[in-house]
């Protein structure tokens, strides 16, 4: 199986999310990462889902997706010409004793405390799913409280924008 990246513009009405999940579920595939969010059209919304499927059963379901009624385009989005990025906050154990070693770890991988307190620290980090999971293994010794961690939302490289033909 091989990891699949789509971007899919849809209308930006109740029901449309339940609508696409259900179509991967009746098919038994696993989102691994499903993000949703406006576009620059108040409209229009934008879903990036992130599924590991063989390319023929991908192709069946993204023709199901394209005769869906509330589905203006459909783009896979390949990692070499796509902007790929994941948001994490963590809370992480850091007193008095390890809080330098956890700050230079957050220094290490670009990320920015949001939050302090005595007895823990708050991380946000952006980045690659590598990136965010290769943090995670550095902060786990300090005792990670709790995470959140958003789905991936990419968007192509370069001047064109899918958007932009997609939207009547």
């Amino acid at each position: 199986m091989s990891v699949h990246t789509l971007s899919v513009l849809v209308e930006n009405k109740p029901g449309v999310l339940a609508r696409v999940a259900g179509l991967f579920s009746r098919r038994s595939f696993n989102i691994e990462s499903l993000a949703v969010g406006p576009t620059e059209h108040p409209d229009v919304s934008r879903m990036t889902i992130v599924v590991a499927v063989e390319d023929l059963p991908l192709e069946q379901v993204t023709k199901q997706l394209n005769k869906l009624i509330n589905v203006i385009k459909i783009v896979e989005l390949e990692p070499a010409v796509a902007v790929q990025r994941e948001l994490l906050l963590v809370k992480v154990r850091a007193d008095a004793t390890v809080r330098s070693q956890v700050l230079e770890t957050v220094q290490l991988f670009r990320a920015k405390v949001v939050d302090v307190s005595p007895e823990a620290l708050t991380i946000e980090a952006t980045g690659t799913a590598d990136k965010i999971e290769a943090l995670l293994r550095m902060l786990e010794p300090y005792g990670v409280r709790e995470m959140v961690q958003s789905g991936m939302v990419a968007i192509g490289r370069g001047p064109r924008s899918i958007t932009a033909t997609a939207v009547r």
